[in-house]
């Protein structure tokens, strides 16, 4: 990829700016809906792309949709909202207290969570919005060990080195944006201050990072996940088991993930600076994935859509000037990859690629 590398991909996107408010508006429309579906959607939120769209952007609920994954999607979306809000305000310190009030707004209030153990036996707990964890927390990773995070008792002081080591680094200026986001990242999830929701808070703070330093944010595709994870352990596989270890980890020790963040960080700048800059009709997104149709055919049909979005068959055959079998063909091939779906209490065409 030409901009595999962040100090070109940004002086890429520098050649762009200022951005017209047009195209702010796209970007952020785009990040909007790939963010919080992505986020989300790596921690088992089972809303679709396209109902994740309609949702943040329209208000609206389609098709059978989860409620609890409803209210948690339009939760991410207000979290959002309210971190690139603080996130503007660079002369401000970045403050346990945010954190904490950030995850209460993910989680919007305590809730009980019940396991079955063997034997028939049932267990709760509670999870607490915006409160520090009360209880042990960890993770079966994907080759079947037991990864312990830091202990309840532990996290208070952790968060604070935590937050002080950042505050002073970013006055020092040392570390670069993308290093500054990628070892707050690596060294949190080390931590894993909360009950739930602690990946989502990760992702949340590493964009805060970059957007208070003018950088773009970034998205982690939930599609890609295991190359994350896998970046995350092969980090932790150098700094070890111990929590305290991985609450104060250098750059040097998560040569790993900063590999894989500098990548990411990269080709999502790179994919910023192709979404504002081409000028290709036939050249469409979706959740971050350049779609270039071999025929025009498809643009047709996708822009009648658009702009009526009540057409039939017959209709698009009219405004197209495409037989009705072709247009059929390249329908079904577009309904499968989910770029666009038809309304079941209406019939209208509904379009999740982009421009």
């Amino acid at each position: 990829m030409k901009y595999l590398n962040i100090k070109k991909a940004m002086e890429a996107w520098q050649a762009l700016q200022p951005l017209s408010e047009k195209d702010k508006d796209r970007l952020n429309r785009r990040f909007t809906v790939d963010f919080n579906y992505n986020s989300n959607h790596i921690e088992g939120n089972t809303l679709t792309y396209g109902q994740t769209e309609i949702l943040l952007l329209f208000g609206k609920v389609i098709g059978e949709a989860n409620v609890k994954d409803v209210q948690e999607m339009t939760a991410s979306n207000v979290g959002l909202h309210m971190m690139t809000e603080v996130a503007a305000v660079k002369e401000m310190p970045l403050t346990q207290n945010f954190i904490r009030s950030l995850h209460k707004t993910l989680l919007r209030e305590d809730y009980t969570v019940y396991r079955d153990l063997p034997g028939g036996v049932q267990t709760s707990y509670t999870v607490h919005a915006g409160t520090y964890k009360t209880r042990p927390n960890s993770v079966i990773t994907r080759y079947g060990d037991r990864f312990e995070y830091a202990s309840p008792e532990e996290t208070p002081g952790l968060m604070t080195d935590l937050v002080d080591w950042y505050n002073a680094a970013e006055r020092e200026r040392r570390l670069s944006p993308v290093e500054l986001a990628a070892l707050f990242h690596y060294r949190y999830i080390r931590i894993h201050p909360f009950e739930d929701g602690n990946g989502r808070i990760a992702r949340l703070m590493m964009n805060f990072i970059l957007c208070r330093h003018d950088y773009p944010m970034i998205v982690v595709r939930s599609r890609k996940k295991s190359e994350y994870l896998e970046a995350l352990h092969q980090a932790d596989i150098e700094v070890g088991p111990m929590p305290g270890d991985g609450a104060h980890a250098e750059l040097r020790d998560i040569r790993p993930f900063m590999k894989y963040f500098n990548e990411l960080v990269a080709t999502e700048v790179y994919n910023d600076v192709l979404f504002v800059s081409e000028r290709n009709e036939n050249v469409w997104w979706y959740d971050g994935e350049r779609i270039q149709f071999r025929t025009p055919n498809y643009t047709k049909i996708l822009n009648a859509m658009l702009t009526q979005p009540s057409l039939t068959l017959s209709d698009m055959r009219e405004v197209t000037g495409i037989s009705t079998a072709a247009i059929q063909k390249l329908l079904d091939q577009l309904t499968a990859k989910k770029y666009v779906e038809r309304a079941n209490n209406n019939g209208n065409w509904r379009v999740f690629l982009t421009q």
